[in-house]
């Protein structure tokens, strides 16, 4: 089974194993990480599953939609690695990849 590897807002690393068809926001709020509140429940509307993904896998994540820009846009924690946990599908290629949790707005 595919791993993420999830960083908290205390630098603490953990690697999960992600069921195929889930989110890395589904993967993360479904393995206990109670600080990613997806409050949203994945819709894009609310930027509460914001993480920052390890540089060498931004590369093959989807092309960001103007939705998920326009969260983004109001978080004072986002930087070029930024993106919604929601729409991140996570696939086979995806294995490995690291995300931090963003620090709550």
């Amino acid at each position: 089974m595919p791993k993420l590897t999830v960083v908290n807002r205390e630098g603490e690393e953990s690697t999960i194993e992600v069921e195929d068809g889930l989110t890395v926001m589904e993967a993360i709020r479904d393995n206990g990480f109670d600080e990613l509140l997806a409050l949203c429940g994945g819709c894009c509307s609310c930027a509460t599953c914001h993480v920052h993904v390890d540089q060498a896998f931004m590369g093959v994540l989807p092309e960001m939609s103007e939705d998920e820009d326009d969260l983004l846009e109001s978080s004072d924690h986002r930087n070029e690695q930024s993106r919604l946990g929601c729409q991140l599908p996570f696939t086979a290629e995806l294995d490995g990849l690291k995300v931090t949790i963003a620090q709550e707005d």
